[in-house]
């Protein structure tokens, strides 16, 4: 990332759950702020423009948070820096004033991950710090060159900052001109509001590859391969299509969440489907439609020890083990259908690191090779689908050479897995208190 920045000539878009406040955050800022300061000296001052969107509740958890970690670069840069702090609507009146820091973050976030520099865009689930940075396994894609989808990002993130609250330099918020409040302004008006402006972008870019898709396999400039390189001018037939899959049920927005449930319905018999969530807490329809279909799945998932939340202070470090016991009742489902053989589970483990990973990969019946896979932020559960803000994408592939990456960075993260089995939940660590199994089904929906 900060290779990227140091080149940027045009535009650095940021969307992350949050910044976080140690050195190597404090690094990337640094970064952020001589390229700016670059751009200002060359001889032909460049138009840089930074904008960086994180969750509101997120970023001002703390004294020291993402907030304060930019203040800096709006003071200096205020023409060219922009930091939106979206605020879910669903967070308002008694309920904002009586929730307290971290328990107001359960009710929505800002969850999507783009981190783009001029037309180069790394989609992950990671967000912006330092455990991400060093002992935190996550998925990372980088495309390289891709206008098309750096403008589709680029051209979403401003539509989400469009609804969210700007930061100023002395640390306050204010909304857009124009532009009801998320949280202070009428809820349904806001929802209606804020699906316009992001529907505005997602109807744009759709006509926009209908154009391109007409031209690319309507028109007589479409050769082989073998073709384009003998005649050695015109491009290619393209081996690789990038699907971007928004998620925002409280816009009313959940292209995500059919193309999901279609791809899950639809797999043909002898496919088989890699899952991987760093938080194994799939929804109703996603657990029914793995359990009800023909398709062989593997899905990879935390053991406690690598789950996020472990050791943690308070009422969040029982979170593992309301994930242990949300496993377990999955699995055991799985046994009482008869269906061990047909839907694994693994457990993902590596001294000294947690585990963040989530995606899918699609091999066809008969393939060793995945031709498809979903890269971004969601994580299969319910708040993915039903609370935050999410994104992805769907990279559908014939190249040979990116299917076997594909299959590489599925294997290295299966590899440091164990197969779970009854005997899994007898181990002395897999011991769930009562208070947490009666617990579990009343909180389930917010974590």
């Amino acid at each position: 990332m900060k290779g990227q920045i140091k080149v940027a000539k045009k535009r650095v878009v940021m969307a992350s759950l949050y910044l976080g406040v140690g050195p190597l955050e404090q690094e990337l800022v640094d970064c952020l702020e001589s390229t700016l300061e670059k751009s200002l000296q060359a001889q032909f001052p460049s138009d840089l423009k930074v904008s960086i969107l994180l969750d509101f509740t997120r970023g001002s958890r703390g004294r020291k948070n993402s907030r304060t970690m930019l203040l800096p670069l709006l003071q200096r840069f205020p023409e060219q820096v922009r930091v939106s702090l979206f605020h879910t609507p669903n967070l308002r009146g008694l309920l904002r004033l009586l929730i307290p820091e971290r328990f107001n973050e359960t009710i929505g976030l800002q969850h999507i991950k783009v981190y783009l520099f001029d037309n180069n865009v790394i989609l992950s689930g990671a967000n912006l710090s330092d455990s991400y940075f060093t002992n935190r396994q996550d998925r990372y894609v980088f495309l390289q060159d891709c206008a098309e989808i750096a403008d589709f990002f680029t051209e979403l993130v401003d539509a989400v900052g469009d609804v969210s609250l700007q930061l100023q330099g002395d640390n306050t918020v204010q909304m857009v001109d124009g532009m009801v409040h998320p949280y202070k302004g009428d809820r349904a008006a806001y929802c209606k509001a804020a699906n316009k402006r992001v529907m505005d972008v997602i109807h744009s870019a759709r006509t926009r590859q209908q154009m391109l898709h007409a031209q690319t396999f309507h028109s007589d400039s479409l050769l082989t391969q073998e073709e384009a390189a003998a005649a050695g001018d015109r491009r290619p037939a393209p081996d690789t299509w990038i699907y971007p899959l928004i998620q925002m049920k409280p816009f009313e927005i959940q292209i995500d969440e059919i193309v999901t449930e279609t791809l899950l319905t639809e797999a043909e018999q002898g496919a088989r489907v890699y899952l991987t969530t760093g938080y194994f807490n799939l929804t109703q329809a996603y657990m029914d439609l793995v359990l009800g279909t023909w398709v062989k799945y593997q899905i990879l998932l935390a053991s406690p020890e690598v789950n996020g939340f472990f050791g943690a202070k308070g009422v969040a470090g029982a979170i593992p083990a309301a994930y242990v016991h949300i496993e377990r009742q999955f699995y055991s489902e799985v046994c009482s259908l008869g269906q061990q053989e047909r839907v694994q589970l693994q457990e993902y483990w590596r001294r000294g690191w947690t585990f963040h990973a989530k995606g899918l990969w699609l091999y066809l019946a008969g393939s060793s090779l995945p031709c498809l896979t979903l890269i971004g932020s969601p994580n299969f559960g319910y708040r993915s689908v039903h609370r935050d803000l999410e994104a992805q994408i769907a990279i559908v592939t014939e190249s040979r050479a990116l299917q076997q990456q594909l299959h590489q960075e599925q294997e290295q993260l299966y590899l440091r897995s164990g197969v779970v089995s009854s005997a899994t939940f007898e181990q002395p660590s897999r011991q769930v208190k009562l208070w947490v199994k009666m617990v579990t089904p009343l909180i389930k929906n917010f974590f």
